[in-house]
C-alpha cells in the first residue's frame, strides 16, 4: 500500500503545482480575483497536493512554504464562508 501511495506522490504533487500556477496566472491576468472562493480553494487543494508529494520526498523549505500557503488559504476560505 505504501509503495502505491509513494508512486502517486509525484503525479499528485505536479497536479498541485499546476493548480497553483494556473490560478495565479488567472489572477495575474485579471480573469479572477483573490477574494473569491474559487481562487482560495484552488490554492488550498494545490498546496495539499504538493504537501502530499513532499511527505514522500521531504524538502523542509518546500514544506514550510506550502504549509504557510495552506494556512493562508484556509483562513481566507473561512473568512469568505463566514461572509455568506
Amino acid at each position: 500500500m505504501y509503495e502505491t501511495l509513494k508512486s502517486l506522490a509525484n503525479a499528485i504533487g505536479m497536479i498541485g503545482v499546476v493548480m497553483q500556477l494556473v490560478v495565479y496566472f488567472l489572477l495575474s491576468v485579471n480573469r479572477i480575483h483573490s477574494n473569491t472562493l474559487f481562487y482560495q480553494v484552488f490554492n488550498m487543494v494545490g498546496a495539499c497536493g504538493i504537501l502530499y508529494s513532499l511527505f514522500f520526498h521531504w524538502n523542509t523549505p518546500s514544506v514550510v512554504i506550502e504549509v504557510i500557503w495552506l494556512l493562508i488559504s484556509v483562513r481566507a476560505v473561512m473568512r469568505l464562508l463566514a461572509k455568506r
